[in-house]
């Protein structure tokens, strides 16, 4: 067996181009993937008295950006419970602010303080999860109102992380155009 040694001075010259590639495509965001590569970086020179050689620099480089890019979307999904539809009537925008998570939080928001318009919100975003297909208001459900991790989701339902991802991406859009359609239009 082939033992591999760590050469964090090359690292730049020889990977940085590839995991960005590999990162750009998964956060679809050129800026983040600049920073988690250079977490990558930074992780792999912290844990480099760890590397024990069973595997090429790069492949134990890639295993560290898989690990930052879940921490990504661990990070951006971290407020469980809150409703997670878009405010905004542009779909095309993923500013701060378009996601009613975001909003929820302002003690100055007159809907935050609305009780009656809070039930109502609530009824139509529960009718409208009713609308989505079964398994997509399953995977909503447990990872945007429970709360539950990627891995047990992904254990539970017996599939992969990726289309974990494409369902809540799914969701979301569906409730975002529900709620257009059934809420904010009225």
């Amino acid at each position: 067996m082939t033992s591999y040694s760590l050469h964090p001075d090359t690292w730049v010259d020889q990977y940085a181009d590839y995991l960005f590639n590999y990162a750009v495509t998964r956060v679809s965001d050129a800026e983040i993937a600049k920073d988690i590569v250079q977490e990558t970086f930074l992780a792999g020179l912290k844990s480099a008295k760890n590397f024990k050689g069973d595997a090429a620099e790069r492949t134990w480089l890639i295993a560290i950006l898989k690990r930052k890019v879940i921490d990504h979307y661990r990070k951006i999904n971290s407020n469980k419970g809150k409703a997670e539809v878009r405010m905004s009537y542009n779909s095309s925008s993923d500013e701060d602010g378009d996601w009613l998570e975001e909003q929820v939080a302002d003690p100055f928001s007159v809907l935050e303080n609305d009780e009656i318009e809070n039930e109502e919100l609530g009824l139509a975003i529960q009718n409208c999860i009713d609308k989505l297909p079964k398994k997509q208001a399953r995977v909503f459900k447990m990872k945007t109102i429970q709360g539950i991790s990627t891995e047990d989701i992904c254990n539970e339902l017996g599939i992969n992380p990726s289309n974990l991802w494409v369902m809540i991406h799914r969701s979301r859009t569906a409730l975002m155009d529900c709620l257009n359609q059934n809420w904010f239009n009225v």
